[in-house]
């Protein structure tokens, strides 16, 4: 059976648990869970009958309702609550007439919403939570296996001094370290009650409005805020604009996987798998399909970010238009995100790596990617710019006349009077000037651990 709605690339775009959460279903299960907390919550402070409550519960079921009949009526009411608030009274009264009296008491549209966009995303968040963990985990694993693999550090794209793969994957593993920082510290902020009524004030329930507020926060186990956040956005956006980094920073993965992947590199591989990464004329072809999904999710984040951040000057109580296109903007950015993120996790615990290809790469310019560190060496004897032009006038030599730079530099009497030709093949030695990288290995690993500790 065909399936309705644009589907066909969920499973590569979108991690599906992230998809049921923001799924009509999940929009409305999560609005209906907050009505049922608000009549618990009323019961608990007297402000309903006790006896009501089990019949607004019992009709709080997402399945109990036709969605292309909530859709039509969305189209005329302006909002999501409106129809559903209808539909909800009705399955109450057809259980009890006097239970749906007491539905929905004091409490407005955007508190349905809201409230129940931050219970999605509190789901949201901990799939987030937990995957960021494994992939922090994973790249902890590959940064130390590979800590002392030497590589060419490129520039420009170009051929710099040499690094390790290890370094490389560090430096991977601590934006997500700090991304899983930033998350934690953003949860409460972002996990509050959206509860103020018509206007914000809830007048509607007097002097028990504060009560049932508590109450309300206390069933749905969120933070209450200082006040409601009807037009306050910050909040969401704060969460939006960490969904934004968190795919530039797996679209810099994927971005140095893809590049390693290259033929003329051929360094670095995403996991070999059966059907995977073909072409549909070319039969040689190893395409990183991983890698293409994060860094097309870091295409689309910034757009969807620039979205939640224009709808921030929310007119005064209620906002016309701004409020609305955040509706679909959050939740498919929190699904762009996770997309990247299960790619991400598919490709890193399985990267092939081949050392002894870095090894050739980093000789392709025949020695000229290590005159950095012949340069220094020299400077220490005859200074810095005599030595820097001397090295420099090699280079131009060694490209000109076709030889590698270690012959050159044998060759060349103002050198070989400054270091001797053992000198010359350890400063020529890729494997002898990689610096700190170990460090930086052992530096974001430790980060990593003392995080998980916390």
């Amino acid at each position: 059976m065909n399936r309705p709605g644009n589907q066909l690339f969920d499973r590569y775009f979108t991690q599906e648990p992230m998809r049921r959460i923001f799924s009509d279903q999940g929009r409305v299960q999560g609005m209906l869970d907050f009505e049922a907390a608000l009549a618990r919550a009323e019961a608990a402070i007297g402000a309903i009958p006790t006896e009501v409550v089990n019949d607004i519960v019992a009709a709080c079921d997402a399945s109990l309702y036709d969605f292309d009949e909530l859709s039509i009526a969305i189209g005329n009411a302006g909002n999501s609550a409106i129809p559903l608030v209808k539909a909800l009274g009705k399955q109450i009264a057809a259980r009890n007439e006097t239970a749906e009296r007491y539905v929905h008491m004091g409490a407005t549209s955007q508190d349905v919403m809201d409230s129940g966009l931050v219970l999605q995303l509190r789901s949201a968040v901990g799939l987030l939570e937990q995957d960021l963990a494994s992939l922090a985990d994973a790249l902890a694993q590959q940064a130390q296996r590979h800590a002392g693999v030497p590589m060419s550090g490129r520039t420009w794209l170009q051929q710099a001094t040499p690094v390790t793969l290890g370094a490389k994957i560090a430096g991977w593993l601590g934006s997500i370290t700090r991304h899983r920082q930033r998350l934690k510290e953003l949860k409460p902020r972002l996990l509050c009650l959206q509860f103020g009524g018509a206007s914000g004030s809830l007048a509607a329930l007097g002097e028990m409005a504060f009560p049932i507020a508590e109450s309300l926060a206390r069933e749905l186990k969120l933070n209450l805020p200082d006040q409601p956040w009807h037009t306050q956005r910050d909040r969401l956006v704060e969460f939006a604009g960490f969904l934004g980094l968190l795919a530039g920073s797996l679209g810099k993965i994927g971005r140095d996987i893809s590049l390693m992947m290259q033929t003329e590199a051929a360094e670095v591989f995403e996991p070999a798998a059966a059907g995977k990464g073909g072409s549909s004329t070319m039969p040689h072809k190893r395409n990183p399909v991983g890698a293409a999904v994060m860094i097309g999710a870091a295409t689309r984040a910034p757009g969807l970010v620039a979205t939640m951040l224009s709808a921030m000057p929310q007119e005064h109580e209620r906002s016309l238009g701004l409020w609305h296109a955040e509706w679909e903007t959050l939740p498919e950015l929190c699904c762009v995100v996770s997309g990247s993120l299960q790619q991400a996790l598919a490709v890193i615990p399985g990267l092939e790596v081949d050392a002894q290809r870095m090894l050739q790469n980093l000789d392709l310019t025949h020695g000229l990617v290590l005159a950095e560190a012949v340069s220094i060496a020299l400077a220490q004897r005859m200074g810095r710019d005599a030595a820097h032009h001397l090295i420099e006038r090699c280079c131009r030599r060694a490209v000109e006349q076709g030889k590698h730079l270690r012959e050159v530099l044998g060759a060349e009497p103002e050198v070989t009077a400054q270091l001797s030709s053992q000198a010359l093949d350890n400063l020529l030695n890729p494997t002898h000037y990689l610096g700190q990288s170990k460090r930086w290995v052992k530096r974001a690993v430790a980060d990593h651990q003392a995080f998980n500790l916390r």
